[in-house]
């Protein structure tokens, strides 16, 4: 039999799909088989204690029965990518910024290679694996976003699959601290990806972002050759003379090998420098020249998360609403910074919480606030730990009637609708929980 792809999720079957029944931290994937073979599933890999308890299976479905489905289907998904012995895969993985460099280097990898790439932020342990069951034989490279932050071993585990040559370490922050405890034990998940590698006799690199004290530290756990990327001149590929040029992008100066080149990229905040490097690291160690590697750079699409949008009343939104945690916002604020205005023009911002944070939660949201004091000319929160941000604010100087308490995300949109002004700009931003795509479509519909 043939199967059309290999889905986990019942509302994603379509006729000719392979459900694979996963148990979950809520719910079981048993539970959804009866849906799935309601959408057309032809096959199904189940446990053996379900199969146990069914009075019969029907007889046009191909029903493969094992002790335990997710390690199952890990077997066979390691099966798959093993018989394309000369796939390079570069496994990135980070607290923030995994989907940006995943695009943007993939982009630059593109002008030579047949790329394969994951999806959108598809970066799990359980959702990677129906996407690499995709490889052909035409595939030359794969980037593969690694997303960690449930449990050790859960990377370990990914790069037993897709075994990386390649892996890139961009950063660690206190994004999924709440579930990982502390920062020692997110840099240990991430330190993971190194520590699976190839040792260096075998063709391993670990590109790590040298600017990050504890990614750096990750060479001592692995055996494959360091390649370091940052700003100082000691890495072996390294930027000076960073500017933003707001929604221009960003120019620098990067040298490598002792070759110095000026780049002006449309990535748009001076911390995407990083995101840059991280991509120019990784096609300078697949044999790219430069001519190829600045052509990738340039393409727009590949920046991602951040959106510009016409708003309400002559306006322009920064939508960044999809994600958020203390490092990425402190940036997304220093790109309006950045941003030249207009004699008229405004900055605000509108902050809704940051979740995950654990301990770390509070004096977040407080260097949030701080950092609005000199940026923003108005600053509205929206919801319980955002309003820490504007407490910290009023403290730190910001006069009453520039920090906007709004109530909902309906009276924020309210707010933003009747008090933003032609050649303002606003930036959006919470994290994925908050849901401040709301404000945006309020705000937008206005216009």
């Amino acid at each position: 039999m043939t199967f059309d792809r290999f889905v986990y999720d019942s509302r994603e079957v379509t006729p000719g799909a392979f459900f694979v029944a996963l148990p979950g931290e809520v719910t079981d994937g048993h539970n959804f088989i009866k849906s799935a073979l309601a959408g057309g599933a032809t096959g199904c890999l189940v446990r053996q204690d379900w199969v146990a308890q069914q009075s019969e299976l029907d007889p046009g479905v191909a029903w493969v029965v094992v002790p335990e489905t997710l390690g199952a289907f890990q077997k066979l998904t390691a099966y798959w990518r093993n018989q394309f012995s000369d796939l390079t895969v570069i496994g990135v993985t980070g607290s923030v910024g995994k989907t940006s460099t995943k695009e943007l280097m993939a982009a630059v990898l593109g002008q030579q290679f047949q790329v394969f790439k994951t999806p959108k932020s598809i970066n799990t342990e359980q959702s990677i694996l129906p996407i690499l069951l995709k490889l052909q034989a035409s595939d030359q490279v794969a980037v593969v976003e690694m997303g960690a932050g449930y449990e050790l071993g859960e990377l370990r585990r990914l790069c037993g699959v897709a075994q990386p040559r390649i892996g890139v370490v961009l950063n660690v922050s206190h994004s999924h601290i709440g579930r990982m405890g502390s920062l020692e034990n997110i840099a240990l998940n991430k330190s993971e990806l190194v520590q699976s590698l190839p040792p260096a006799t075998q063709g391993g690199v670990a590109v790590l972002n040298g600017d990050d004290f504890r990614v750096k530290g990750m060479a001592n756990v692995t055996t494959a050759r360091i390649f370091y990327y940052g700003l100082e001149p000691s890495y072996d590929l390294y930027a000076s003379e960073v500017e933003g040029l707001g929604l221009d992008g960003i120019r620098f100066k990067v040298h490598y090998a002792g070759q110095t080149r000026t780049l002006a990229l449309p990535l748009l905040g001076k911390h995407s420098v990083h995101t840059a490097l991280a991509a120019i690291a990784v096609a300078l160690l697949c044999g790219m020249d430069w001519p190829e590697i600045e052509q990738g750079l340039q393409d727009r699409g590949a920046q991602v998360r951040l959106v510009l949008l016409p708003g309400a009343n002559g306006s322009t939104i920064i939508d960044d609403c999809y994600n958020a945690s203390a490092v990425s916002t402190l940036a997304a604020l220093e790109l309006l910074k950045d941003i030249k205005l207009s004699p008229e023009g405004r900055r605000l911002a509108v902050l809704g919480d940051m979740l995950e944070l654990g301990d770390f939660e509070q004096e977040a949201h407080f260097q949030v606030g701080r950092k609005a004091v000199e940026v923003v000319d108005a600053f509205v929160v929206v919801g319980p730990l955002a309003t820490l941000a504007g407490e910290e604010a009023l403290r730190q100087g910001m006069p009453s009637e520039k920090v906007i308490f709004a109530d909902s995300k309906a009276g924020a949109a309210e707010w933003l609708r009747e008090n933003l002004q032609p050649h303002d700009y606003v930036l959006i931003k919470a994290s994925r929980g908050s849901r401040l795509e709301e404000i945006v479509e309020k705000v937008r519909a206005a216009n």
